[in-house]
């Protein structure tokens, strides 16, 4: 195999996580090895979690909003993946548990409400875990990166789809292809099997918001041939709210009914209270998967409840949960038309597989112990960083063969719907089907598109509807409607619709629902551009202060422990300077605006240059004692 031409930017491979996210990169070195990106402090995970401040501007992103959530519960942002191309209704069985404020916006979309009133859309939200994730990889690879295959769940339907893609493009990032995660870790697998011959796998994906599985087969590659091994999905199932967040609300219920019981009434708990809940009830979980034993608690209005919790117990508590999702793994069997005993392997995928129960509960159901040799939370992103190599031309030993994970089509007289695209079809798809009209001189008809299983509108998933205008008048059953529906290797739909007799015609990309409009997109491109100068400002401001406070505190320490070494006069000089960087700091922590970034930075070097000195007298004397 030869390397290609270096490309002009890198394609990034991002998992955009519900609990965390990860970015990884396939260099194009003919290694094939693909690899997370770490952060400057060596971590591969970014936890999906936001925070702003009171004015409503980004404060921090990952570790640093996660590890003060408690400390501002209604400023930070956690599980942002759930609300994505949903309507509040869609929402309404978590806001309970957020501690955050969830409102209804345009189209009936759930949208984040902040303190100040501000109001966000998930993409927004997500667009930030997005640019740190670019940021942290343009850092790491010495060039700016632009590009991305983002993952999805494989039960993401249109609207959540088109909604990655939208918080993708508000985070500076052309996304070039949506995978299924369950695909993507296939990918990932696939890339080690040394096997020379077809085998099926199932892929279990259970992470913290959502579920899939999927059947896969692969077929390597012919050895001497020019051929690539191929990926073919086979089925796909899966639940969009099934995943470890549910098992965190089933503990932090336990210990809200067990509170209800000893008072007599339901507390109404204060936002931090609801994270600080949250956080207890995620850390037992995790400590569940390792130990017999964990202590779960609340204190609200100063009564502190505690309990320990068994694993029995616990397990006894998320059966059900386990349940749905060996539920779906039946389901895809049943699609794929293979039997457990067909299975070479199931790979397990998210942090929620670390569960034992589930792990058990696989076994048991597939009749094979699960491969748990890749790392769970890193095997999405590895995939698509795979799958970005693909489609930069690096790697050409693999092709990738995808499904539609619900099937797609319009509705008809009467309320039902005709199925042009059926479930599990691989992408891309194209259908074409010839409709016609119900009443006499209808000169406009108005298309609905739907999404889902069942054969009335009722009971499906409408992403949208257009109209076919300017029909001239004809008898019932007489125009010749084309309806025809394409849908991309991205898993995005196209619809188009055409009157044969009077070439009359109407297309569009489908904006579901529940997804941003174009305008919106722009809307908010335009204020990040708008407001570029001055948040880059700002963030440096926030850099200086950090910094600053840092240098002043050091060298302060310095001068009172060697102070009577320096001269009178230099000893006042590093006072002063001191003294003017605090009273900056001061001022910037007021109000940034009211500081002027430069000379922040001028006065702090100043400071820096002046106590070299100082710092070389306290070497000295350090080396004579």
């Amino acid at each position: 195999m030869t390397t290609p031409p270096t490309a002009p930017t890198p394609i990034l491979g991002i998992d955009l996580g519900t609990t965390n996210s990860l970015v990884a990169h396939v260099a194009p070195d003919g290694s094939l090895t693909p690899r997370c990106l770490p952060d400057e402090k060596g971590r591969n995970l970014l936890p999906s979690v936001v925070r702003y401040d009171p004015s409503g501007k980004v404060e921090a992103v990952g570790f640093p909003a996660r590890e003060h959530a408690v400390e501002f519960p209604e400023r930070t942002i956690t599980s942002i993946k759930r609300l994505m191309g949903r309507s509040l209704k869609d929402a309404t069985p978590d806001l309970g548990y957020l501690a955050y404020q969830v409102v209804e916006g345009p189209n009936s979309t759930a949208r984040v409400q902040l303190p100040d009133g501000k109001v966000l859309s998930p993409q927004e939200v997500s667009s930030v875990i997005l640019r740190s994730l670019k940021d942290q990889a343009s850092r790491v690879l010495g060039i700016q990166a632009t590009r991305a295959v983002v993952t999805v769940p494989a039960y993401f339907d249109d609207a959540q789809r088109q909604a990655t893609r939208d918080a993708g493009r508000l985070a500076g990032l052309e996304v070039v292809r949506i995978v299924n995660e369950p695909t993507a870790a296939a990918l990932a697998y696939g890339i080690g099997v040394r096997d020379t011959s077809p085998q099926t796998i199932a892929v279990f994906d259970l992470g913290g918001g959502t579920f899939d599985v999927s059947i896969l087969r692969i077929t390597p590659a012919e050895t001497g041939s020019a051929d690539p091994a191929y990926f073919q999905v086979l089925a796909t199932s899966g639940d969009t709210h099934l995943g470890g967040d549910d098992v965190d609300n089933m503990l932090a219920d336990l210990v809200v009914n067990e509170l209800t019981a000893i008072t007599g009434s339901r507390p109404l708990l204060a936002p931090s209270e609801k994270q600080a809940l949250r956080q207890a009830a995620e850390t037992a979980k995790i400590a569940l998967s390792e130990q017999d034993k964990a202590t779960i608690g609340l204190e609200i209005s100063g009564v502190r409840h505690a309990r320990d919790i068994t694993r029995t117990e616990f397990e006894n508590l998320i059966t059900p949960w386990a349940a749905r999702a060996i539920a779906c793994c039946r389901v895809a069997m049943k699609d794929a038309k293979v039997s457990p005993a067909e299975i070479a392997r199931v790979v397990m995928v998210g942090g929620s597989t670390r569960i034992p129960l589930v792990r058990q509960r696989v076994e048991e159901f597939f009749g094979a112990v699960p491969y748990t040799a890749l790392n769970p939370d890193e095997v999405v992103a590895l995939g698509a960083a795979v799958q970005a190599s693909i489609l930069s031309g690096y790697t050409r030993s693999a092709l990738l063969l995808d499904v539609i994970p619900l099937s797609l089509g319009i509705e008809t007289v009467g309320g039902a719907v005709a199925k042009l695209i059926v479930k599990n079809s691989s992408v891309p798809a194209r259908a074409t089907e010839m409709f016609s009209t119900s009443v006499d001189n209808q000169t406009s008809i108005k298309l609905q598109v739907l999404q889902g299983e069942r054969e009335m509108v009722s009971d499906c998933r409408s992403l949208g509807t257009f109209h076919l205008r300017g029909i001239p008048p004809m008898p019932a059953g007489i125009p010749q409607i084309q309806v025809e529906f394409l849908v991309d290797a991205n898993g995005v739909l196209n619809v188009t619709a055409m009157e044969r007799r009077s070439g009359k015609r109407a297309e569009l990309q489908i904006v579901p629902n529940h997804g941003l409009t174009r305008e919106e997109v722009e809307r908010i491109e335009a204020e990040s551009l708008a407001n570029a100068r001055e948040d880059m400002t700002r963030h440096r401001i926030v850099d200086l202060i950090a910094n600053s406070k840092l240098d002043a505190k050091w060298i302060t320490d310095r001068l009172a422990k060697i102070g009577d070494k320096l001269t009178p006069e230099y000893r006042a000089e590093l006072t002063g300077l001191i003294d003017r960087l605090r009273a900056l700091i001061a001022s910037a922590e007021h109000d940034w605006t009211s500081v002027n970034a430069d000379e922040f930075h001028q006065l702090k070097e100043t400071l820096d240059q002046a106590s070299v000195r100082m710092h070389e007298i306290s070497i000295a004397e350090s080396l004579k004692g």
